[in-house]
């Protein structure tokens, strides 16, 4: 099992738990808007750290982000699989950069 499977795993056996002291089965307590508040605040946090060229402080960011979209996930029905299969299909497209319009400023 890789590192994202095994997050994973554990976010779903907290997901009905009850663990005393568990950030975990906290978010899952307090519901989908403290979990997509969290998604905000990490996503956030990862510009900053990036913006400010901080690989490892980018990298924990990150890491922060994956895991709350992880109970995301968890608390949406979202399984891995449909992600990886989403992303397997996305890396089989070449050339689809999307056009954006030019915009006419002198009308």
């Amino acid at each position: 099992m890789n590192p994202l499977q095994e997050l994973y795993a554990t976010v779903l056996a907290r997901k009905d738990a009850h663990i005393e002291g568990s950030y975990t089965c906290y978010l899952f307590e307090k519901g989908l808007d403290k979990i997509l508040k969290k998604c905000g605040e990490e996503c956030a946090e990862v510009i900053i750290a990036a913006k400010n060229g901080e690989n490892a402080e980018t990298v924990l960011e990150i890491s922060d982000l994956l895991y709350h979209l992880t109970v995301l996930m968890a608390q949406q029905g979202i399984t891995l699989e449909e992600v990886e299969a989403e992303l397997q299909k996305r890396s089989a497209k070449q050339g689809n950069l999307k056009t954006f319009h030019q915009v006419d400023k002198n009308t």
